[in-house]
């Protein structure tokens, strides 16, 4: 599960109302959802199976086009993606690239620190609202 640069958070919830709080928390917070993508239905539609796993892709231009000015190759990496997944032993797994890492990987210059700190806070917020029980 470690790779660098991956953060992963464990949910006391089930795959499917992780990923729907998930989603409800970047809305509230008015940023746009752009996918949900299930890749384990995707699975399903071509007879495999694969433990529940999914993606929600979201985001902000005004979060993400600063560190694009800077390299626009980080456009591979954005908008923020969150990997909801179910490991073997039925633990229910967030998992993101953190935005820090993606600068550091794509040499982003030191003026784009702020703004990679502030996409980092942001997804910690919305996945440890999404993992904790109020």
């Amino acid at each position: 599960m470690a790779a660098d640069g991956l953060t992963a958070v464990e949910s006391h919830f089930g795959p499917k109302e992780t990923l729907d709080r998930l989603e409800a928390d970047v809305k509230a917070k008015g940023l746009t959802v752009f996918a949900r993508i299930d890749h384990a239905a995707g699975a399903a539609a071509v007879g495999l199976t694969l433990r529940p796993t999914a993606v929600l892709i979201f985001g902000n231009g005004r979060g993400g086009t600063p560190l694009m000015q800077a390299s626009q190759l980080v456009g591979l990496d954005l908008p923020l993606k969150v990997l909801v997944w179910q490991d073997a032993a039925g633990k229910t797994w967030l998992s993101y690239v953190d935005p820090i890492e993606l600068a550091k990987r794509y040499g982003l210059p030191g003026e784009t620190a702020a703004v990679a700190n502030n996409l980092a806070a942001a997804l910690r917020a919305v996945t440890s609202k999404a993992a904790a029980p109020e």
